[in-house]
């Protein structure tokens, strides 16, 4: 392992103020479905299935909208992008303490397909700043950035709205957001880089030409990384509940994201990296043991294998993604990127919850590792079902 390749990559011009930027933007993202939550149960006095619907909402239309928003920011470019969003995001955080359900069921729908598409430009922008040859250490360092947002921001929240109240949360979430959003507006990092840096936005190539059976392969694996790491987040919650050892979950799950930092770490720093779809294979197969573990330290152990993979997966396939999508379209392709990822953890969640009520918690972590494992094998049922024809030789 070398620390050098970071070093490097970080010494590029405009990639520092980015990662910083791009680390600070993300805590109020991760923060904002939890917040929702505690609301809709606290303050509007509803279930967790009515608030499970709001945040279903806001998921749904963010990966319908996470695409559209991208293919816009290729056409058009990002500050008219990053101006709409983060009008819409201070506009919907602003009035939400004061909706009646109803309302907040459809301004959360309205506001996720107008979301701040932080994830998408931060991407983006590193595959325009970094040459190829240095993606995998770039998409290493932002991938440790999306677990240090996500250890952080539900804390956060969870402390702001159990402390203060839930209406000082929603705006605190609606302040940070719009400061990410002028802050990237400020920053303004280029969505293309090398011999397409000085381009104008305009017409992309048509999908069918990026948009193959490689791509594809790449989008299901990232759903399938989301669903694991959604469903193990869930049956971690299980386990360690029905051990009656509830105590130790936020040491549990600090722990599991200290492991996927170090695997990110490890997987820029090293002089060669696994494809991603094994990585993705590991990830799930790592899983399908965890919930054997009956004592929390058993179950902090168990991660281990499984968490050093979060990390590297997420990096290798959002690597993978910048390389198959061309320049002009890159927005969009990051867009679908997102979407993927969105899809696993709408699907992640859910399953794992409905196989722990109904067989108990040992096999939720097996749930959550054997999904992405049928993921993987349908990204390679779509690479080999497709693959080019060798010609024949007479």
């Amino acid at each position: 392992m070398r620390v050098e390749p970071y070093r490097r990559v970080l010494a590029l011009p405009g990639v520092r103020p980015l990662v910083l930027v791009a680390l600070l933007a993300r805590v109020p993202l991760t923060a904002a479905g939890v917040t929702l939550t505690l609301h809709v149960v606290l303050d509007l006095d509803r279930g967790y299935g009515a608030a499970g619907l709001v945040g279903a909402a806001s998921t749904v239309a963010s990966a319908l909208g996470a695409p559209l928003v991208g293919r816009f920011v290729d056409r058009r470019g990002l500050r008219p992008v990053l101006a709409v969003t983060t009008v819409a995001e201070g506009v919907f955080w602003a009035v939400s303490p004061f909706l009646p359900y109803s309302a907040l069921l459809v301004a959360s729908f309205v506001a996720g397909l107008l979301a701040l598409p932080v994830f998408t430009v931060v991407r983006q922008s590193l595959a325009a700043l970094v040459p190829p040859e240095q993606r995998r250490q770039a998409y290493s360092v932002d991938s440790m950035s999306v677990v240090l947002s996500f250890m952080v921001g539900p804390a956060l929240a969870v402390l702001v709205a159990t402390r203060a109240s839930t209406t000082v949360a929603l705006i605190g979430v609606g302040a940070a957001m719009v400061g990410s959003g002028i802050g990237l507006y400020a920053l303004n990092p280029p969505i293309r880089g090398g011999d397409e840096a000085g381009a104008k936005p305009g017409a992309a190539p048509p999908r069918r030409q990026w948009l193959g059976p490689r791509m594809v392969a790449i989008l299901v694996a990232v759903s399938g990384t989301t669903l694991v790491l959604a469903g193990t987040d869930v049956a971690i919650v299980a386990v360690l509940r029905h051990a009656g050892q509830v105590q130790w979950i936020g040491l549990v799950i600090a722990l599991w994201g200290a492991y996927s930092l170090i695997g990110g770490f490890v997987h820029g720093a090293a002089r060669r990296s696994l494809p991603p779809l094994v990585l993705m294979g590991l990830l799930g197969l790592f899983t399908i043991p965890v919930g054997l573990a009956g004592q929390w330290w058993a179950l902090a152990l168990a991660l281990v294998p499984a968490g050093v993979m979060c990390a590297p997966t997420l990096a290798s396939t959002a690597d993978e993604v910048s390389r198959l999508a061309p320049a002009s379209a890159r927005g969009e392709a990051m867009g679908w990127y997102t979407s993927a990822l969105t899809v696993g953890l709408a699907i992640g969640a859910p399953l794992v919850g409905a196989v722990v009520d109904r067989y108990g918690p040992a096999f939720g972590p097996a749930t959550a590792g054997v999904g992405g494992s049928l993921f993987v094998a349908l990204a390679l049922a779509v690479t080999w079902l497709n693959r080019t024809p060798v010609p024949t030789r007479v």
